[in-house]
């Protein structure tokens, strides 16, 4: 059975997939039609303009988690075999890094609130759809799940990383002057 016919008209999605707002009659006349495929035209760009902020996301975290692991490599081959240096000439590596660190999270974070812009958008363009798989369907049935199962949104386990590699920088900088 069709979740539409049974929805009430101010409905704005049915069971997280059907616009009750979208019936078939707005498909009646010519014109609703064009409005309808220019709307869908405009949803499937602005859909893409999203994934391409989260592939350059990635790319930006394959950028980050590279230098980190030249830091990493670096301070690990130094420190066995550590040359006769003053604590002080620790300070500039371990500030660049930790600031680094910190540019990264803070990148991430502005990656995050234009992706939340963006599907805030997405959903308003599927509130003139007959149907919002992405704002209604998927995020309604991830948001159900408890528990173990419950979902953690990727932007903020990725937000970790960063800091985490700024701990163990810190960390580092601590034990190299104590030493």
């Amino acid at each position: 059975m069709d979740d539409r016919a049974e929805a009430a008209p101010d409905a704005p999605v049915v069971d997280g997939v059907w616009n009750a707002r979208v019936d078939v009659e707005v498909f009646a006349n010519e014109a609703s039609r064009a409005y309808l495929a220019t709307v869908l035209e405009q949803y499937k760009s602005y859909v893409e303009t999203a994934d391409r902020v989260s592939a350059r996301r990635g790319l930006t975290n394959t950028f980050f988690l590279s230098i980190n692991t030249v830091i990493v490599t670096v301070v690990g081959i130094l420190w066995r075999d550590r040359p006769p240096l003053e604590s002080w000439w620790l300070v500039l590596p371990a500030l660049v890094a930790i600031l680094q660190c910190g540019v990264w999270w803070v990148t991430l974070l502005s990656y995050r609130q234009l992706n939340v812009a963006k599907f805030e958008v997405i959903e308003m363009l599927e509130a003139k759809l007959p149907a919002a798989p992405l704002t209604g369907a998927e995020w309604s049935r991830l948001q159900l799940r408890s528990g173990w199962r419950r979902y953690m949104p990727l932007t903020r386990v990725e937000q970790l990383v960063p800091a985490l590699f700024g701990v163990v920088y810190l960390i580092g900088f601590v034990l190299g002057v104590s030493a």
